[in-house]
């Protein structure tokens, strides 16, 4: 049997599924009190516990956990989800999500065949995904082109992979993943290396508490690039990639008013959809 831990970040409680695969992670933990002063309780272990940078949740989100597992849990294969966001292992049942998540039984097989679970990759068809970010965030353009600088001075050779992808027309977001513990410290060292030098960097002054997010959406942009990189040397080929269905409930209507509105109009995102 695979060591497999999937942990699923949360801010509240929820709901968890059973399979022994998932191991919920209170995320943002530090410095977060109940109605009494106590420290918050879920009954989930916490991201600030162990090696962690929980208080930097604020910026990063769910990366916060990704974190965590990636310094304190001992597994042969590690991963990501959301409390409301899971892979799918067959149809999605609306009326009970649960039971339509991926188990340990539909995963195993994968990982003996695939080096990399995703989600299925999101298209923006009508902009590039430098364009999509400049177009609606805050400061978006400023951020892209501050992580550009950075990756050509930690990690140069990944500036090519980043100008890649900064090209394409969509990607992989969610920050969302499963894959073996060789590539998860590849890609976590990497990243983290990245996005808190990009957060000593960025001057937060006035910003809103949706657009302090930057260093979780820039992440999902960066797993991207890291993918790329690894398969322009040769480390991963696309074959050893698998997409898969995840749930989600999308507004869709007021997603794609949104984006069209930043992409015409210049009206940035104020809130996630």
């Amino acid at each position: 049997m695979k060591d497999i831990k999937i942990i699923v970040a949360t801010h509240k409680k929820y709901e968890m599924p059973k399979d022994d695969i998932y191991y919920p992670v209170h995320v943002g933990a530090e410095g977060k009190t109940d109605k009494k002063g106590n420290p918050l309780d879920f009954g989930y272990t916490k991201d600030n516990s162990g090696e962690n940078i929980s208080k930097l949740n604020y910026c990063f989100g769910e990366q916060t956990g990704l974190y965590w597992a990636w310094k304190n849990l001992d597994a042969d294969y590690l991963g990501l989800v959301h409390y409301r966001r899971y892979f799918v292992g067959k149809k999605v049942d609306r009326d009970n999500r649960l039971d339509s998540i991926l188990t340990r039984k539909q995963l195993e097989p994968l990982l003996s065949k695939y080096k990399v679970i995703v989600p299925r990759k999101r298209n923006y068809y009508i902009s590039t995904v430098y364009e999509q970010y400049a177009s609606t965030m805050n400061g978006g353009k400023e951020e892209l082109d501050l992580t550009r600088m950075i990756v050509s001075e930690l990690t140069p050779q990944y500036l090519k992979a980043f100008d890649t992808y900064m090209h394409c027309r969509g990607g992989f977001i969610f920050n969302m993943m499963v894959m073996p513990r060789n590539l998860i410290n590849d890609y976590c060292g990497w990243l983290f290396t990245i996005l808190l030098e990009l957060y000593n960097r960025v001057d937060q002054t006035g910003m809103s508490d949706f657009d302090k997010r930057f260093c979780g959406r820039i992440s999902e942009r960066l797993f991207n690039v890291w993918l790329i990189h690894m398969i322009e040397t040769g480390c991963l080929s696309p074959g050893d990639i698998k997409e898969l269905p995840y749930t989600e409930d999308v507004n869709w209507p007021k997603k794609v008013g949104s984006f069209l509105s930043a992409k015409l109009f210049a009206k940035k995102y104020g809130a996630s959809f």
